[in-house]
């Protein structure tokens, strides 16, 4: 048997519409995480699907008990064939964000998979459900073409709570580390670059959101009557903003800002190109950091965003000083960068510009990571993603957005491999989200081909304790 048989065995698992059914029933499922009363759907996504089909592909299984009070459960599951060869984890997650039925176009349920031309449309088919069940069903296909053999071990962890920040799996990941032991993470999730590139991201940008707040009295004061007496705090707060960020996006704050972008990240972005598909915003040329390119901007560098801002009531304004403005404010970030004493580079610089009144929140942030695209995990996956498709990877050092990347790459320390079968455009946590066909037939085909080849040539300096 072949590679391309295994391609082959998964491309008509696609055209047999097999793939959409498993795809329809998994969706079917109300695994609305940010519902406190979705719990046993949580539950039974694992119980009553992922755990047959894992059985199926071989796998022991267990349910895993959130340590986070009313967070949902995760699955461990392990396919063992040989001390001798190299160890995958595949992570997914089985949840998603609130259907929001009512806003679906009409004809369309967030709770079954339409096709409307190369759309299918469903809650979870980009967002992660149709992500996984690709990666799963690859396995299938392997396995099928190799007469029940991998040639590889493999591990699968499915988590219950992505959407509202993956509580616990940091802590399951400490507790179990050994079960979860492993040479490389294979995943999917997040867009492509576009549509029709392949693409492979190495890690993702840290986020950490921030409130800064000014209250200077008791209620609103007339502007007539006191205009030109009283500081206004919106307008203070607007310079605040305008010290720590100017008119061009360029970030003003030095501890804010990341170390030069390292020369092979440089040299992985050299060929891409961000936006330019259906639905994309135009990209602002003269935005963020000069002499950057905009995949170097949103991709290498630092991005400071003014999320919300408000002062008096903008709906229905009168003519009073208001009393108090707030902003909420947020860092995207990549490796590197001192994130962790955001709050102590903030305050120094506030007060040092002479907003001492300026009041600072900052939430708990996620950290950036990032694989060096030059390592020989790298270079292996691209190797087979071009020669499964024929066309140029997009390799990005990391997303520009934030996955629970560093679960992986620091508590357990793995490099992280991510293969996205969705696209910029499908509507992911918003209505009508939804996969494409041709993504989905391709990315059972690079799947199928990267599964395959992790059983015949996978880096040997770097698996299996070699």
């Amino acid at each position: 048997m072949t590679r391309n048989q295994a391609i082959e065995h998964a491309t008509h698992h696609f055209e047999s519409g097999a793939f959409l059914t498993d795809l329809n029933r998994r969706v079917g499922f109300r695994t609305e995480s940010q519902d406190a009363g979705r719990a046993a759907t949580l539950l039974a996504y694992l119980t009553d699907e992922i755990v047959p089909e894992a059985g199926r592909l071989g796998f022991e299984t267990r349910i895993v008990d959130n340590p986070v009070a009313g967070a949902g459960p995760l699955l461990i599951a392990t396919r063992h064939e040989s001390d001798d060869l190299p160890t995958v984890l595949i992570y997914g997650h089985g949840d998603v964000v609130r259907g929001y039925d009512n806003q679906w176009r009409e004809a369309l349920s967030p709770w079954e998979v339409k096709i409307e031309g190369e759309r299918w449309y469903g809650r979870g088919t980009a967002d992660n459900k149709g992500q996984h069940s690709i990666n799963l069903a690859a396995l299938a296909s392997v396995l099928a073409t190799r007469g029940g053999t991998l040639g590889f071990n493999a591990k699968l962890l499915i988590e219950m709570g992505e959407e509202t920040g993956s509580p616990g799996l940091d802590a399951i990941c400490h507790t179990y580390r050994d079960a979860l032991a492993a040479d490389v993470l294979i995943a999917s999730d997040g867009p492509r670059l576009a549509a029709r590139r392949p693409t492979v991201f190495l890690g993702s940008r840290g986020s950490v959101n921030f409130q800064l707040a000014l209250n200077l009295r008791d209620g609103a004061h007339h502007s007539g009557n006191w205009g030109g007496l009283l500081r206004n705090p919106a307008t203070v707060l607007a310079n605040a903003l305008a010290s720590l960020v100017d008119a061009r996006g360029v970030i003003a704050v030095a501890g804010l800002r990341p170390p030069p972008i390292p020369e092979a990240v440089r040299r992985a972005l050299a060929d891409i190109t961000v936006g330019g598909g259906p639905g994309d915003p135009a990209v602002d040329d003269n935005w963020g950091e000069p002499g950057l390119t905009p995949a170097e901007r949103v991709f290498g560098w630092n991005s400071f965003e003014v999320l919300a801002f408000k002062a008096g009531n903008p709906e229905n304004p009168v003519n009073a000083i208001p009393a108090s403005a707030f902003a909420h404010c947020q860092l995207r970030f990549v490796v590197g960068t001192d994130w962790q004493h955001l709050a102590q580079h903030l305050r120094t610089h506030l007060d040092a510009h002479g907003f001492t009144m300026v009041e600072l929140t900052v939430e708990r942030g996620a950290p950036a990571t990032r694989l060096d695209p030059e390592d020989p995990w790298v270079t292996w996956a691209i190797a087979s993603l071009e020669q499964t498709t024929g066309r140029k990877t997009a390799v990005l050092p990391n997303l520009g957005g934030t996955l629970p990347n560093e679960v992986f790459a620091d508590t357990l320390g793995l490099p992280t491999i991510w293969v996205p079968h969705s696209y910029p455009a499908c509507s992911q946590h918003a209505p009508n989200e939804h996969l494409l066909g041709p993504v989905v037939r391709e990315g059972l085909q690079i799947m199928a081909g990267l599964f395959w080849d992790l059983g015949e040539n996978a880096p040997k300096a770097l698996a299996a304790g070699a």
